[in-house]
């Protein structure tokens, strides 16, 4: 395929899913009818979701330790299964959101606006970072280093916060699931 179709599919597959999160963050569409039972496992997606973003945070600085020492074979391996994994983690998002639970943050004050902070800067850069970290796959893939070292000055320190504020925005509101 040519870079064309290429940024053709990652502007899809972003506008796609940029999509599909706001209807469920909106509540526009729920899997489940109100009053319907949610099949258990669902409950345990949240803490899923901060295990895989943790995970993901994890190989991220990993990553970058390996290409510092001009590993690119591990750097190349751990960012692919840092991709999948951050994949799973957006199914799993998926799913649990298409069920229309919802959970409130009830802290209170300084802490509640932190959280709020931390929420909206980690959902802005997550709609942010899939289309930089596709065309850093693309270019890095590729091996067209110089185009992949200038997307990843930007696609990195963004996917890296964002995979540290998931963490951190469930260890926050985890307290308030009524589930």
């Amino acid at each position: 395929m040519n870079d064309k179709i290429i940024f053709r599919l990652i502007a899809a597959v972003s506008v796609v899913v940029f999509a599909v999160v706001c209807i469920l963050q909106a509540k526009l569409i729920t899997v489940f009818p109100e009053g319907a039972i949610v099949p258990s496992w669902v409950y345990f997606l949240p803490k899923l979701n901060a295990i895989l973003n943790g995970t993901c945070s994890v190989f991220l600085l990993i990553s970058l330790y390996q290409i510092k020492k001009r590993n690119i074979q591990a750097h190349k391996a751990i960012n692919i299964v840092t991709f999948i994994l951050s994949s799973m983690f957006l199914v799993s998002y998926i799913i649990f959101h298409a069920t229309g639970i919802k959970t409130t943050y009830g802290g209170e004050g300084l802490i509640r606006h932190i959280y709020y902070f931390i929420l909206i800067t980690h959902i802005i850069l997550a709609a942010v970072v899939l289309p930089l970290v596709l065309l850093s796959f693309h270019s890095g893939l590729r091996m067209n280093v110089l185009r992949h070292r200038k997307l990843v000055r930007w696609s990195y320190p963004i996917w890296l916060y964002v995979t540290v504020t998931g963490v951190i925005v469930y260890v926050m509101i985890s307290p308030y699931y009524t589930f």
